[in-house]
């Protein structure tokens, strides 16, 4: 780990510990993987895994008018969750090309948490600032804050041995205050990975002691570690974008399926105009499942043909663990983007027949 400009977490000896194959990403040195992606997936799949997620960053709004400055530079509307509630959202750029994807804690209209992208947080935070209008304080914690997710379907068990009952019954996208140890740690229930659980907000300083008090306590619930090579496995299964892969500044939500996050009625934010008019003027491709076969993985980059023309490209795609499939998402011209359209996958020279598939890829049902 030789360069400069790649830090630690807190949780960093912890993953020494376990013997974690360590990597750089997004200016951290982050896990890969402990004892194997395969294993790591279907620990979080079919009992509870940890992963450190300290690499993320934390972007506080606070004022009295926080709510609505917010509200001015993302896609989705706060006005539709009350206190205590989560909100997937994109940020976009004037040009309407997604600059992140968030997740937004509303505590109340004074006071909302931004969770943003590791590679993104400069990025996100210059945005902010240049285009947030008056009434409200914005400050990066970033640095102060680490970051545990605990997943899978023994992740409430889990949870509520650690912070009591009440954390065990909490209902999906919610946060709320906890103590540990005398300390004020938040516990949100979003997650990466499809299954239950959430992630837990705390200062670096108790992060290792909290790491490892969720593995003494979940030792008979198959607890264990997981990295980021099971952390894309098991987002990709559920279709979830990852940014740099299925979104950056070249996409917009329309194209990437995020209208569902995309409110364009609700009054103005920033690269909403440009929004209207590509909807207007109809999305001219769209960010799809597509299922591979004869042998071919789809990888970022691949060329995507209907008959001989390409007609879009390969964003993320694995092998799903859990079902076997050979799965990706991809971009591809609107016409042929219809779920069941027959299509083709360049995998390296070899032209495999691929198809247009619903998402998500796995379902626990």
């Amino acid at each position: 780990m030789g360069e400069v400009d790649v830090r630690n977490t807190a949780l960093h000896d912890v993953h020494v510990e376990h013997g974690a194959r360590i990597v750089p990403f997004a200016g951290y040195a982050m896990p890969l993987q402990y004892d194997g992606i395969m294993k790591e997936h279907a620990r979080v799949r079919e009992h509870v895994g940890l992963f450190d997620v300290s690499h993320m960053g934390e972007v506080w709004f606070r004022g009295p008018d926080a709510l609505n400055v917010l509200n001015g530079l993302i896609t989705n509307d706060l006005n539709r969750v009350g206190d205590g509630r989560a909100q997937y959202t994109a940020m976009c750029a004037p040009d309407g090309t997604i600059v992140d994807d968030l997740i937004v804690y509303r505590f109340s209209p004074e006071e909302l948490l931004v969770c943003v992208n590791a590679s993104n947080r400069h990025t996100d935070v210059a945005h902010m600032r240049e285009y947030a209008q008056p009434g409200a304080t914005i400050t990066d914690e970033s640095d102060d804050w680490s970051q545990i997710a605990v997943q899978g379907p023994k992740a409430a068990e889990l949870l509520g041995r650690v912070f009591g009952a009440e954390a065990a019954q909490m209902k999906p996208f919610r946060i709320a205050s906890f103590s540990y140890e005398g300390v004020r740690v938040l516990l949100s229930t979003t997650g990466y990975t499809g299954e239950g659980g959430g992630e837990i907000y705390m200062p670096n300083a108790i992060a290792a002691e909290l790491w490892r008090a969720l593995l003494a306590a979940g030792e008979d619930l198959g607890v264990g570690p997981a990295g980021l090579g099971a952390r894309d496995t098991l987002r990709l299964e559920m279709a979830y974008c990852l940014y740099g892969n299925d979104i950056d500044r070249t996409t917009t939500p329309l194209e990437a399926g995020l209208s569902w996050v995309t409110r364009l009625q609700k009054g103005h934010f920033v690269g909403r105009d440009a929004l209207v008019s590509q909807k207007e003027a109809g999305v001219p491709r769209k960010l799809v499942g597509i299922e591979v076969f004869e042998k071919g993985i789809p990888r970022q980059g691949y060329e995507v043909l209907a008959a001989d023309a390409v007609v879009g490209h390969v964003t993320s795609g694995t092998k799903s663990p859990s079902t076997g499939r050979c799965v990706g998402l991809a971009y591809v011209a609107a016409e042929h983007s219809a779920e069941g359209s027959e299509l083709i996958v360049d995998c390296r020279g070899r032209l495999r027949p691929a198809r247009v598939v619903a998402t998500p890829f796995y379902s626990r049902t």
